[in-house]
């Protein structure tokens, strides 16, 4: 089956990179670029066959369309008239609908919603997919291979894609930002800062591996951790007055909300 990748950015290009890697042949991959530059690029570093994106929907039987949301009505402008009905549409532009997708091509063509985020890049990703009025079961199985050459894959309904977009779309912002914060709180405390470093961006990894690999509760493994009238004990202490846990929940609210209103955009 035949993959074309429209918008080749960043995420487009961990998605062809992690496809490469999971041993997708290059021959069955197109990507659709029009700057002569970044097409001479993708096709040295990858040997991947760059054509328009007339050409690539053309030839393709899945087209995943990772553009940004406000060039979302053009790119599917243009293409529109190269769909046909079966013909499957993975979208990973934030806020956009399956229904507007719908709305603006052909009658049956398949769509699915996904939203990615960026540990793809180290092939860590959470996607969540959903899937649009003519998609089927077929369809949804090609999108999750595709995704899940970059990570794990999760079914949401689409209802749901907003809190998707505010607790893993958004949710490595926030861990950057509370290791940041650690990193600081050490150079603080008088350690030098490539030292700070390295203690917090271990125990994050560190941690992260244990809530996967235990399964077990974080509410649980945290208490392992705070040894009654302990440090850690203090720390949390502080953490509840400030009300950390409510900022957390307060954040993801407005997330949330700020990823409906760019749908309504």
């Amino acid at each position: 089956m035949t993959v074309a990748i429209l918008g080749v950015g960043v995420m487009g290009e961990t998605l062809l990179s992690g496809l490469l890697r999971s041993g997708r042949d290059v021959d069955s991959l197109l990507v659709g670029e029009k700057r002569a530059d970044r097409a001479r690029e993708l096709a040295e570093k990858y040997a991947v066959r760059v054509v328009s994106n007339i050409e690539a929907v053309e030839q393709a039987e899945t087209v995943a369309l990772v553009v940004k949301p406000q060039d979302m009505a053009a790119v599917l402008q243009e293409i529109s008239p190269a769909l046909r009905p079966g013909q499957l549409l993975v979208s990973l532009a934030a806020g956009i609908t399956t229904a507007f997708i719908e709305n603006h091509t052909p009658d049956g063509v398949a769509v699915v919603r996904v939203m990615p985020n960026t540990p793809a890049l180290v092939d860590e990703g959470m996607a969540a997919i959903s899937p649009g009025s003519h998609c089927d079961e077929a369809h949804l199985a090609e999108a999750e291979s595709l995704l899940a050459a970059t990570g794990r894959v999760i079914q949401v309904p689409e209802s749901q894609q907003d809190a998707v977009t505010a607790i893993s779309g958004s949710g490595p912002a926030y861990l950057f930002f509370v290791v940041e914060a650690m990193i600081e709180a050490g150079v603080h405390l008088g350690l030098p800062r490539t030292t700070a470093t390295e203690l917090v961006v271990q125990t994050a990894f560190g941690s992260s591996k244990m809530l996967r690999e235990t399964g077990e509760h974080p509410t649980v493994l945290r208490e392992r951790v705070t040894s009654p009238g302990g440090t850690t004990a203090a720390a949390i202490r502080q953490l509840e007055d400030h009300r950390v846990r409510a900022a957390f929940m307060t954040a993801m609210e407005a997330a949330r909300d700020r990823s409906r209103e760019l749908a309504g955009e």
